[in-house]
């Protein structure tokens, strides 16, 4: 009975990977830690934006770092470049916009984005909440 109760509460039950994702654990050689001890911040005049610094520069010796981000529905990661830094994005949830210089690039759910050092950029969240990790290479913080 109790092996049916768990299978039953697995199946009803369904996480987000969102969700998935904010309760794992951050492994590397030398470095282990939860992802849920880390706390969110929302960035000065960045309305409806929260990120969570997964993986910072001091734990990579500068080398990368990575960060969930969630956007608000209607909200935007503002208009702004990062000098040495590339930037990968992987869209866990929602849809929106990514604004890449002049080119406005529909984005969804499953997609993967890259942005260049020096280049122009502005993430803006559909209908729904946006969620979405950053990994920059070298580390942003």
């Amino acid at each position: 009975m109790k092996r049916s109760r768990r299978i039953y509460e697995t199946i009803m039950v369904q996480k987000s990977i969102e969700d998935i994702f904010e309760e794992s654990s951050i492994i590397f050689p030398g470095y282990a830690t939860d992802a849920e001890a880390k706390p969110w911040y929302s960035p000065p005049g960045w309305n409806g934006v929260f990120l969570k610094d997964l993986i910072t520069g001091k734990e990579t010796k500068g080398q990368f770092s990575y960060h969930l981000v969630r956007i608000q529905e209607h909200c935007e990661v503002p208009d702004h470049a990062h000098d040495t830094q590339w930037e990968v994005n992987a869209i866990f949830n929602g849809n929106g916009s990514f604004l890449l210089e002049e080119k406005i690039i529909p984005i969804k759910t499953g997609q993967t984005f890259a942005t260049p050092p020096g280049n122009h950029h502005t993430v803006k969240a559909g209908n729904k909440e946006l969620v979405l990790t950053a990994m920059f290479v070298p580390a942003l913080v």
